[in-house]
């Protein structure tokens, strides 16, 4: 405390009339907190009024920190040893704590609005931060500090960056203000969960993949398969975690960790994409060893009782990486929702996440493009074509999605709506840029009787034409397989099957919502609190404490989604999810999702082009 009084008797006997070039010089120069200084000003230990120089000099405080001595190496490495959780346990706790999170501030607000109008929707994003300067100032539970229990267990002394000894005795949580806090707190939720991880991964290697018993169970290339690179993944984790550690040894306030997650994503971060890459390979191999070789599956079964494993099975250590690459990201977009605008640590974390979204869309393609081909090659063997054959195997087509409808035969009399044969059954093929129409004929084949362009599909909904008619939407081809225009009847087996058909078969067609890229500042929104995993190519996998705006609704229970972090969009059970009720809540998390992307904004074009296609769909 001595120490921290005597730093601010130096801040505030800096000169007010200092120029703001040599202040920027000074901090350049120290290389310490960059961009801290607009979101951090003196607390109870001194005012703007009592000290000038704190109000109007955005180095003074810190230069003040600057002098606050660093954290011991023993102490911090002390401090990482102690992590008792596993990475999935650690996840878990932390994904579900912000689902926590999210449902109390929704609460709070909407019973403190109580129905009055600054619950309904801001118009305007400059209207809306004019009302929040309006409000009332630092309320009570604004003040207080963060409540996220990240390492809340019994092998560990402790929970937030806050309760280590040395914050606690220095002083500095008097100093800084709320949201520097949680700044703080994001940073080291990032470098403790990678601490957590890298744990995890050392316990795949040590307790499984270096078991003696099971190297003379596997073959060498079955070993292969199974831990993949998960060594040269191991290493990189370990050597990012101590660029970390080093980083909090330096100061006691973290001064950034997005510049080292940029540097180890740009250049080191490739062994996930050959490891995610494997996946498929991998979960097909590990199925088959537990099915066709009982030693194996003795083995596994008998070491994922040992204690270290926490009753946790070996596939949850296999997908270790590939959950870590993506949690990565997730935890870089919170420490941007947390950093000064226009500052270099905005500028850092913008670039950090840049990198990281690169490398998960590569590790994304890697799994995709290995289940795609063969999938393609299955496909192509059953299809016998009546018309002129169409090559199906391509590197730029996957399957978007299958399956049956009833074709509507005769014409549309109500003589014929009577008849038992009003509708036939087809199968469909849907590509993403080629849509093949067959009827299923014996020995698991398909006879295909025309296709087009997924370009040249118009949908249409019939209104309410009773039960006969329920579900039914009309297909039109602009140009099929005979070079002229065709069109089909549908019926769907539920109004949920028929909204997914016709989102798929036309993707510009108009949402009964509208879309995360159309920068308004609200939407329906849910958050996922049961993950779902995709059970047909049209749906989403959501893990838990997703957002996602909703584009469509089924009452049968469907979700058509958007989700914020990556803007992926997919099918999901509404019981996966619960709604966002407050307005204000959605909002905050929009502006926040369009922060993390203003990097990437070709959006205004795509409106253009989604505008365009979206008139010619009406025609």
């Amino acid at each position: 405390m001595e120490l921290l009084a005597a730093a601010f008797s130096a801040a505030c006997a800096v000169d007010h009339d200092s120029s703001t070039s040599d202040s920027d010089a000074r901090d350049s120069a120290a290389g310490h907190l960059p961009g801290s200084e607009s979101s951090s000003t003196p607390g109870n230990g001194a005012t703007p009024e009592e000290c000038p120089a704190l109000a109007d000099s955005p180095t003074t405080l810190t230069e003040a920190l600057q002098m606050i001595h660093p954290i011991p190496a023993d102490s911090w490495r002390n401090l990482i040893e102690q992590i008792g959780l596993l990475y999935q346990e650690y996840r878990d706790k932390s994904t579900l704590q912000e689902i926590e999170t999210r449902r109390q501030q929704d609460a709070e607000i909407h019973t403190n609005a109580h129905g009055s109008p600054a619950s309904e929707e801001t118009p305007e994003e400059e209207e809306d931060e004019e009302e929040e300067e309006d409000e009332p100032a630092s309320p009570p539970e604004r003040k207080a500090l963060p409540q996220i229990c990240l390492l809340s267990n019994p092998h560990s002394r402790f929970n937030l960056w806050q309760d280590l000894p040395e914050i606690q005795s220095s002083g500095v949580l008097e100093i800084l203000q709320p949201e520097e806090i949680k700044l703080q707190e994001a940073m080291f939720e990032l470098v403790t969960s990678e601490a957590s991880y890298y744990k995890s991964l050392s316990l795949l290697v040590s307790h499984f993949m270096e078991n003696e018993r099971l190297k003379k169970i596997l073959h060498p290339s079955e070993a292969h398969i199974l831990f993949s690179n998960v060594l040269d993944v191991m290493a990189v984790s370990e050597r990012f975690l101590l660029e970390l550690e080093r980083r909090m040894e330096e100061n006691i306030v973290i001064s950034d960790v997005c510049d080292i997650v940029y540097h180890y994503a740009a250049n080191h971060f490739s062994v996930y994409i050959t490891y995610v890459s494997n996946q498929t390979y991998q979960e097909r191999t590990y199925k088959q060893l537990l099915q066709e070789k009982a030693a194996f599956r003795e083995l596994i079964a008998q070491l994922e009782l040992d204690p270290k494993c926490r009753g946790l099975p070996l596939s949850s250590f296999l997908i270790l990486p590939f959950q870590r690459i993506t949690r990565l990201k997730l935890l870089i977009q919170n420490i941007l929702k947390r950093v000064e605008e226009r500052s270099e640590r905005e500028c850092t974390a913008l670039e950090a996440h840049k990198e990281l979204e690169m490398v998960v869309k590569a590790c994304n393609e890697g799994v995709r493009k290995m289940s795609r081909t063969e999938q393609m090659i299955s496909i192509q063997k059953k299809m016998e074509f009546k018309i002129k054959s169409v090559p199906i195997i391509s590197h730029s087509r996957w399957l978007l999605k299958q399956g049956e409808l009833q074709q509507m035969s005769g014409p549309k009399t109500s003589r014929t709506l009577r008849t038992k044969k009003l509708f036939r059954e087809i199968y469909l093929f849907l590509f993403n840029d080629l849509l093949v129409i067959c009827r299923q004929i014996p020995g698991d084949k398909y006879q295909v009787f025309d296709s087009a362009p997924r370009g040249l599909l118009r949908v249409e909904e019939l209104e309410d034409q009773g039960q006969t008619l329920a579900n039914v939407f009309i297909l039109r081809l602009l140009e099929n397989a005979d070079d002229r225009e065709a069109t089909y009847m549908l019926k769907a087996s539920s109004q949920s099957e028929m909204k997914r058909w016709m989102t798929s078969l036309a993707p510009n067609r108009r949402t009964k919502f509208v879309s995360f890229t159309s920068r308004l500042l609200d939407c329906p929104q849910v958050q996922c609190v049961h993950p779902y995993v995709a059970q047909q190519p049209d749906e989403l996998t959501l893990e838990l404490a997703d957002i996602l705006n909703i584009l469509e609704k089924t009452e049968d229970g469907w979700i058509f989604g958007e989700r914020l972090h990556d803007q992926e969009r997919g099918w999901f059970p509404s019981s996966m999810t619960e709604e966002i009720l407050n307005p204000k809540i959605r909002s905050q998390n929009l502006k926040e999702c369009f922060r993390v992307h203003k990097m990437d904004d070709p959006q205004r074009s795509q409106n253009k082009d989604r505008r365009k296609l979206g008139s010619r769909n009406r025609q």
